[in-house]
């Protein structure tokens, strides 16, 4: 048999609904504060989350226990002071990766690679867009990139040391030149220069919005044949032989890197060291100010909301005087009509918290489907959204309820 209180706050619940759809205006103007803060904080950390798991799966295609290295780090801000700081570095040089490769005895793989976007491949008469990037690769390039070749085979010492005219396919692009397959063994001009087709890449999905299969890897040594190689900088990559001499492997790299180049002891790094742990933490530490900064604002957006909804609920009070004289007089108590006006403002809080989570998931969410990537719904915030709007029911609603409770049953039975 339900207990006493139960069956009080069962009865107060319903009326306050009642209530609710009674002043189905009032009841939505009230929400509209509501919907608004837990809107604009749902939809910024759906939007956030989206990106994180974007760079994270971006990401993963490095493979286990890998870091990079390169001239520009991954999350660089806009300011004119730190582009001209990243701009005047010196580039790294193909003979400064070698000099990597040869003294990183830590090391299981060490790859150079260097990148050049825009070309177009042609196949006969069919070429693709001119968006194709164009990568130079040497023999450890495919594992350090966990590139896993589905047809043919990657490049070997050989083919890196002879600069031979080997191209080995993105998905896309393959896709794209030979839809009925039969690629290896073929020509294709890459930015009109010939090269045999050595393999065909699995499809790696989409990274960041983009789509990593669009692009076409040739030995590092032919890439600098037909680019030059000057005035280019050259990528690092180096896998670590296992998880516990990952820092190590790391620490080993920068001495060397610091040696060959140069840098004066006590000076600052002129290079940037990246892997899958060090860019969530910079994109943790970018977004912590503009989740600061929307907190702050939908908390103020809340607490305006909570005081409309505490001068509807005191506005209801007044105009439901009789009816609270009405229940007194047939044996309602305090705690009654105290319970009824808090549970009315928080259901009114909380139908605006769900109105306000709804949108903002559905908001966040267009970031994943303009990079195309999973969709995700924060459950975090959402627990977080609706546990605000509670306590903002119960802040705001209690002076009104404290005010509906404490009405005379005589007065109020003779208000008009």
């Amino acid at each position: 048999m339900p207990s006493v209180y139960y069956l009080e706050i069962k009865e107060s619940l319903a009326m306050a609904l009642t209530a609710i759809r009674t002043n189905k205006l009032r009841s939505f103007l009230t929400l509209l504060g509501i919907v608004v803060g837990v809107f604009s904080i749902i939809l910024v950390m759906t939007a956030i989350g989206v990106l994180q798991n974007a760079i994270e799966s971006g990401l993963s295609q490095l493979g286990a226990n890998t870091f990079q290295v390169q001239k520009y780090p991954v999350l660089m801000g806009h300011g004119p002071m730190e582009r001209f700081k990243y701009r005047n570095r010196k580039d790294i040089t193909y003979e400064e990766g070698l000099a990597v490769k040869e003294r990183a005895t830590m090391a299981e793989y060490v790859a150079l690679e260097v990148w050049n976007g825009a070309k177009v491949i042609k196949y006969g008469d069919i070429e693709t867009n001119p968006n194709v990037n164009v990568c130079g690769e040497d023999e450890n390039g495919f594992t350090t990139n966990n590139w896993t070749v589905k047809e043919g085979r990657a490049f070997n010492v050989q083919d890196v040391s002879s600069a031979k005219s080997y191209v080995v396919l993105g998905s896309k692009v393959a896709d794209k030149l030979f839809p009925r397959g039969n690629a290896l063994g073929e020509m294709v001009r890459v930015d009109g220069f010939p090269y045999t087709v050595l393999g065909v890449l699995e499809s790696q999905g989409n990274a960041l919005g983009g789509n990593s299969d669009n692009f076409v890897a040739i030995p590092i040594t032919s890439f600098f044949t037909i680019y030059g190689k000057y005035h280019r900088s050259v990528n690092i990559m180096v896998q670590a032989k296992n998880r516990e001499s990952f820092d190590d492997s790391i620490e080993q790299v920068k001495g060397v890197l610091r040696t060959v180049r140069k840098v004066e002891p006590g000076r600052d790094d002129d290079f940037e060291i990246f892997s899958n742990d060090s860019v969530i933490d910079q994109f943790n530490d970018f977004t912590k100010y503009v989740k600061l900064g929307v907190g702050f604002i939908s908390f103020i957006a809340l607490v305006a909301a909570g005081v409309g909804i505490m001068n509807i609920m005191l506005v209801s009070v007044t105009e439901r005087t009789r009816e609270i004289g009405i229940r007194k007089a047939i044996g309602a108590k305090k705690n009654n009509i105290l319970i009824q006006f808090v549970l009315e403002a928080i259901v009114l809080c909380e139908l605006g918290g769900l109105f306000g989570i709804g949108i903002g998931i559905l908001g966040g969410n267009i970031v994943a489907l303009i990079m195309s990537v999973p969709a995700i719904i924060p459950w975090d915030w959402v627990a977080i959204g609706l546990l605000v709007c509670s306590f903002v029911g119960i802040v705001f609603g209690t002076y009104p309820a404290w005010k509906a409770a404490n009405l005379d049953p005589i007065e109020s039975l003779r208000y008009e």
